[in-house]
């Protein structure tokens, strides 16, 4: 039996070859969530639905916890029987086992978490994390329901940054209805993180804005109010010395240093030791 050689492939067409394979999506670094629609117009008096969706491909998580925030005086929650129906499709449908779910309600919270259960199987986005009904009131106005906290966990180890975007819902009013949500454009990061004496929180936004910059506990909470007006363009830097507004020292434990900025928002985990 004879064996042909192979012809080397020359290194200009195999690199030739590559450049025409599909490239994969570019990934973002964080995971990107928004209450979807960001912008809606509903009849008063009418039901309508909202998605907690990651709206882009970023760092891969397996699991997350969300806490959305509504007015009750404007808006009733209607619950789905059973509340697992309320479950997004991505979630669901990453592994044949159904998802650790959890939902509780408050008067003016809606608290979420879920966790796959099949090992080794995380996700990057984009996609359907949860899905929610409303009804409105009677009377013609705007309102929000926004995220007033969310982390992402991949392997039991949390994903940071977490980027938040909320839903403007007019009521009778007609607030407009974007296309696509705009990119995220704020940026946040803490330097030393984890932490003893307190840390440098660093950041960036690419144009003047009003923004709000807070220390929140693991429940939403904000036990520090670090700054708030107008934020020039460019890089800022603020610090936070581990104490709350009452100048008293934090506990130890797990804080969220939360940037608002109007519809978007941006948050990451910040370890305080003692």
């Amino acid at each position: 039996m004879h064996l042909t050689a192979r012809r080397a492939i020359p290194a200009i067409a195999l690199l030739a070859a590559i450049a025409l394979l599909p490239a994969s999506p570019a990934r973002a670094q964080g995971v990107h969530v928004a209450v979807m629609p960001l912008r809606q117009n509903v009849a008063a008096g009418g039901g309508f639905d909202v998605e907690l969706d990651v709206v882009a491909p970023g760092s891969t998580f397996n699991g997350f916890d969300a806490v959305l925030a509504y007015d009750p005086a404007v808006l009733t929650f209607v619950p789905a029987s059973p509340t697992t129906n309320q479950a997004g499709s991505y979630m669901v449908g990453a592994c044949a086992d159904f998802p650790f779910h959890r939902f509780s309600s408050a008067a003016d919270t809606l608290s979420i978490s879920e966790i796959l259960l099949c090992p080794g199987v995380s996700l990057p986005g984009p996609g359907q994390l949860y899905k929610l009904h409303f009804v409105a009131s009677n009377n013609p106005q705007v309102t929000h329901i926004t995220t007033r906290s969310a982390t992402f966990y991949d392997a039991g180890l949390y994903v940071n940054p977490v980027f938040t975007q909320d839903d403007t819902i007019g009521i009778g009013v007609n607030v407009g209805v974007p296309d696509s949500p705009p990119p995220a454009a704020l940026r946040l990061r803490a330097e030393p993180n984890p932490c003893r004496a307190g840390t440098n929180v660093h950041v960036e936004t690419p144009a003047a804005s009003d923004l709000e910059l807070e220390v929140c506990d693991v429940t939403g909470r904000v036990v520090r109010h670090l700054a708030a007006g107008r934020f020039g363009p460019g890089p800022h830097d603020v610090a936070w010395d581990g104490r709350s507004d009452r100048n008293q020292p934090l506990p130890a434990g797990i804080y969220l240093v939360r940037l608002n900025g109007g519809a978007r928002a941006v948050q990451m985990r910040v370890v305080l030791l003692r």
